[in-house]
């Protein structure tokens, strides 16, 4: 995952029914060691709201399929005090059971003088989405999300960006997009803003959503 905190892809996390839903935050065992857990409700706003958009499209193209949560485990042996850590702890997009896979998702060390999360709602969405991906690419074992016009796996990247765009690059500055490299002749484009793939659904599935949200 590009854009996140961590210093490297830690695999698959946590073990299914780890994840209680009143669970607060990160509580302690029985040796006083910081356990993992789902994290609580207001404590990062930026990340929460950014998921929730995501969650959208969770929703929009896995039917049946619970949504991610933040998760809160203990920062590994010795990188209480790194960058990726806070309090001795980190936060994964997870599935609602508790397992995630890849980087943990907020910015940095408040030791160190940075903040607790990415600084615009721009970069936090665009880093959970890819979080998002790869847990749910990891632990499902499905490419997603999907192109309905090319049939490929798409990416987070500013609007309008190019095929050679790399990370970083301050040319590109458009909202987070799902964006598809398009087919063997090339052919790249946004496919749709972050939070909005149900607009690009058929329309026997979008009115199958729809009765769902009714239920």
């Amino acid at each position: 995952m590009t854009g996140g905190a961590g210093t490297g892809d830690v695999g698959c996390r946590g073990e299914s029914g780890r994840a209680e839903p009143e669970r607060a935050e990160a509580g302690q065992d029985e040796a006083g060691q910081d356990e993992a857990g789902q994290d609580e409700a207001g404590r990062w706003p930026g990340l929460e709201a950014a998921l929730a958009v995501v969650n959208r499209d969770v929703r929009a193209t896995l039917p049946g399929q619970e949504p991610l949560i933040l998760m809160v485990t203990p920062a590994p042996d010795g990188a209480a005090g790194s960058t990726g850590s806070y309090g001795g702890q980190e936060v994964y997009v997870a599935m609602a059971d508790g397992r995630s896979h890849g980087n943990p998702v907020h910015a940095g060390d408040l030791e160190e003088g940075a903040p607790p999360e990415p600084g615009d709602a721009a970069t936090v969405l665009s880093v959970v989405a890819e979080a998002a991906q790869e847990t749910i690419m990891e632990l499902l074992w499905q490419v997603w999300p999907l192109c309905r016009e090319h049939g490929i796996g798409m990416h987070p990247r500013p609007a309008g960006t190019s095929e050679d765009w790399c990370p970083g690059e301050t040319a590109a500055a458009g909202p987070p997009v799902w964006w598809c490299r398009g087919g063997r002749t090339g052919g790249c484009h946004d496919a749709s803003p972050i939070g909005e793939l149900a607009d690009t659904l058929r329309g026997k599935e979008r009115r199958a959503l729809r009765r769902g949200r009714r239920r």
